[in-house]
């Protein structure tokens, strides 16, 4: 949930509240049996917030380490799973998913030196391989394949990096979804692995000096034993690593001890003369920028940009001259230009200026600055000399989404991708010289992506406010208020939904299902006036932006409520469990993935504390107030039919630990008096979704799909 790049509390009455797996009968059907969930014991606790006490009776479930937790997991699992057994197109989607995954993915070259680097899948792997070769139309040659390094393919390559002349290569490795990293480096022409080691990583990538001899990055210090995976993250720590060294001998280039929510993402300039140094504090895209001249040795951090006032991304630089986007006096951002020999914001200067779309990135390859924008979450792609003079545009295929435009100034080529609801991931190589772009990599998948179309609508929010949405269905779908529907949404965090391929979104398409996106409020598709409308004590407004999504299709006929599901992860997540607590009748089903549930102590885990700049903290009364208002595990009230609902959480997950999830679902039982289930299903040797193996993924989208077939009568 950490946007840039991004123990367990004393429960004393565990031992007297332990689990009991005596099945309880509900009022839930499966078939003609009544299902029963788990019995899960309560507590009396109580806590106090500004005068108001709350109660948290299933407080023990936070402790994931528990012996009672874990036989919780299990019996709720086993329900779950007997549960999904039974639905009549569980085998059937099982089969079809694994027959459309089984295409070849791609990942973006990354030339250094001579060499290209790429990941490849041939369908099935449950991890990509990465591949390295000397010319594009060369054969290339493995040089890691992840899935030999455990028997379930949950060890991922989470970030890999080649030094400057490609001789030597970085990889962060992940173990079962967690966002800690263990850095090792490898000899490229040997792929042998040299005795280089860090662990403790995290929210960092690895940036190499020019001489190839080592790399900053940061990390934080080793958590207390049985905190690994809950105990909050604090007092990142910027090093830098020579090669041959042992981590404890890194150079700590930079940290505050009185700043413990700062973080550093450490850079080299391309030239090699300086490391920039972007500070981040929390989620909020609002940084200050230091930089260390590395052509001194006694040089030492100059603070260049202070005061957490804007959004500032490093782009790169020519000498003393550095270039940043940045939403500062630009809602929608623009590139400007700062000389360190004058650094006074007098003497900033202005590159390229805010448009009518918000800017969402640039690179600068072959001395042209590629600059990305967003037009009604939909990409565009400009190209400007140095001066910002306006070049040309890049041709995209169709509408949809592009990414990459990477590489280095002496560079004649880039690399991007492009995908959209019907167009699997695309490689394209364009070429500086011609400003063509041909087919680099193109994946061949099973379906005839003419069989569908994409419409964009726009509809009023509650208070007025002109959302766009995303509608995607077969052509020729009759609006007879009868087509089983997804809404899927996110809204948040500043980050932008824009079209892209999903192999078990085409399974539900190919069903007769329609998948629509809405594109609300507290994400980046419009700048940071999207973003804010979103935020703190204005969060209801991205709740109303997806309820007025739900009502919008079932008003156009596309659906009905007795048809209608929604979806969300994470932050998403959240989403679906305040749209399910608020309006529980709107929906039929609901799939809250992974998602922030207890809204008055999510801060007190991990890197939890961070998001307190997009949602404010209990510990502030009047954010305690607002937050009361849409927590979902708090809105949950008694005796009320909601949606039948299947949570989904992962108990290596340490970006929301699992203990929303656990303590949502146990009330949800509880609390829920219709006859539609209310499930939870626990992912083991998993986490918050990166690096999840293709096995566990395709299984989780048959359980995922035939549920929503089962509860909005889709037959498959």
């Amino acid at each position: 949930m950490l946007t840039r790049s991004l123990g367990c509390p004393e429960i004393g009455f565990l031992n007297i509240f332990a689990v009991s797996v005596t099945l309880m009968f509900t009022a839930a059907v499966m078939g003609e049996e009544k299902l029963t969930y788990p019995k899960t014991e309560k507590s009396d606790q109580v806590d106090e917030y500004h005068g108001t006490p709350v109660a948290d009776p299933y407080r023990w479930l936070e402790d994931t380490n528990s012996e009672n937790t874990k036989a919780w997991v299990e019996a709720q699992n086993k329900v779950t799973f007997d549960y999904l057994k039974t639905l009549p197109s569980r085998e059937k989607l099982e089969k079809r998913l694994t027959e459309l995954w089984n295409y070849e993915r791609f990942g973006l070259p990354v030339k250094r030196g001579k060499r290209y680097f790429y990941t490849h899948n041939n369908g099935l792997q449950n991890q990509s391989v990465l591949y390295v070769t000397d010319a594009l139309d060369a054969e290339p040659r493995v040089l890691l394949d992840p899935n030999k390094l455990s028997k379930d393919g949950t060890v991922a390559l989470a970030n890999w990096s080649p030094s400057p002349d490609g001789s030597l290569l970085a990889l962060g490795f992940a173990a079962a979804g967690s966002d800690w990293r263990e850095w090792k480096v490898m000899d490229v022409s040997t792929g042998k692995e040299l005795q280089d080691k860090l662990e403790w990583v995290k929210f960092s990538d690895v940036s190499w000096t020019p001489d190839n001899k080592g790399f900053f990055y940061s990390r934080y210090d080793a958590p207390k034993a049985g905190e690994e995976f809950t105990g909050s993250n604090y007092y990142h720590k910027l090093y830098y690593h020579k090669l041959g060294d042992k981590q404890e001998q890194d150079e700590l280039v930079y940290h505050r001890a009185d700043e413990k929510e700062w973080g550093f993402d450490g850079r080299v300039t391309e030239d090699g003369n300086y490391l920039i140094i972007t500070i981040w504090r929390g989620t909020e895209r609002k940084y200050q920028v230091f930089y260390k001249d590395l052509t001194d040795p006694k040089a030492r951090v100059v603070e260049l940009i202070t005061g957490f006032d804007a959004e500032y991304d490093f782009v790169g630089n020519d000498g003393s001259v550095l270039w940043f986007t940045t939403d500062l006096d630009a809602p929608l951002s623009r590139l400007i230009a700062i000389d360190t020999a004058k650094p006074a914001r007098s003497h900033w200067k202005e590159v390229i200026p805010q448009g009518t779309s918000v800017l969402r990135g640039v690179g600068l390859v072959g001395d042209k600055f590629f600059a990305s924008y967003l037009k009604d979450a939909c990409s565009l792609v400009k190209v400007y000399d140095l001066t910002g003079q306006h070049e040309m545009d890049v041709s995209l295929p169709a509408i949809g989404s592009a990414s990459g435009f990477g590489g280095k100034r002496s560079h004649g080529e880039t690399f991007y991708s492009f995908s959209n609801y019907a167009t699997p991931t695309t490689i394209y190589r364009l070429d500086l010289k011609t400003g063509k772009s041909e087919v680099f990599r193109q994946p061949i998948v099973k379906f005839n992506p003419n069989d569908y179309e994409t419409k964009q609508v726009f509809y009023k929010s509650k208070d007025g406010t002109r959302v766009p949405m995303f509608i995607t269905a077969k052509r020729g779908i009759k609006r007879d208020g009868s087509n089983p529907t997804l809404l899927y949404g996110y809204g948040g965090f500043n980050i932008s939904l824009t079209p892209g391929f999903s192999v078990a979104n085409l399974v539900w398409l190919e069903a007769g299902g329609i998948y629509a996106v809405p594109n609300l409020r507290g994400g980046g598709e419009y700048g940071r006036p999207w973003h804010e409308a979103g935020m703190l004590d204005r969060k209801q407004n991205v709740f109303d932006d997806f309820i007025r999504a739900a009502e919008t299709l079932i008003e156009q006929k596309y659906t009905s409520s007795e048809r209608l599901a929604i979806r969300g992860g994470s932050n998403g997540g959240l989403l679906v469990g305040a749209a399910m607590t608020q309006r529980p009748e709107l929906f039929q089903a609901a799939l809250p993935a992974v998602g922030v549930m207890d809204m008055l102590r999510y801060h007190k885990f991990t890197i939890g504390w961070a998001w307190v700049s997009e949602y404010g903290s209990s510990d502030d009364e009047k954010d305690f107030r607002n937050l009361i208002k849409y927590s979902p595990l708090h809105n949950l009230k008694p005796k009320t039919d909601y949606p039948a609902t299947m949570v989904t959480t992962a108990d290596h997950d340490d970006r929301v630990v699992p203990g929303h999830s656990f303590k949502f679902a146990a009330t949800l039982q509880e609390t829920h008096s219709g006859s539609d289930p209310v499930l939870i299903r626990i992912e083991t040797s998993a986490g918050h979704g990166a690096g999840t193996p293709t096995t566990k993924r395709i299984k989780a989208a048959a359980d995922i799909t035939s549920f929503l077939c089962d509860q909005l009568g889709l037959e498959y």
